[in-house]
């Protein structure tokens, strides 16, 4: 695992590729107790070590992992009818700060304008996680 002090961030995690009512913001936490993904409620959905975790980033910012067997993807925004992020986890982002962006986290032109850099978000996980160990294909 890297010696990066960590980074927290909300992102979106697609419990469902055609209800986006089913897809909820979650906090991620990666630091050196490892990663640490947490519902609205800031119930644990995905606790591990980066060097168990898996996956890909697909060509359209979608950042799938798998770890025991699970599979996650996650995605740097939410649907018009997603739920938007709790008090308790704008307030957990807040005392675990928010680590700062990677260069060239804002992404280009295309994915600023129709995605609000919602691929850039998640390319930055995707470098962030990979340098903690994560296998990507």
């Amino acid at each position: 695992m890297s010696t990066d002090t960590g980074h927290s961030g909300i992102v979106h995690w697609r419990r469902s590729v055609w209800n986006g009512a089913r897809c909820e913001p979650v906090l991620v936490t990666l630091g050196p107790g490892g990663l640490h993904v947490r519902d609205r409620s800031l119930g644990t959905v995905l606790q591990a070590d980066p060097r168990a975790v898996t996956g890909r980033l697909t060509r359209l910012g979608t950042l799938v992992l798998a770890v025991d067997g699970r599979r996650y993807a996650f995605v740097g925004r939410g649907a018009s009818s997603s739920p938007t992020p709790s008090a308790d986890q704008q307030r957990a982002l807040e005392n675990t700060g928010c680590g700062a962006p990677r260069s060239g986290a804002a992404g280009g032109a295309v994915d600023q304008l129709l995605n609000g850099g919602a691929a850039a978000r998640m390319r930055d996980w995707h470098i962030r996680l990979a340098a903690a160990g994560a296998r990507f294909s």
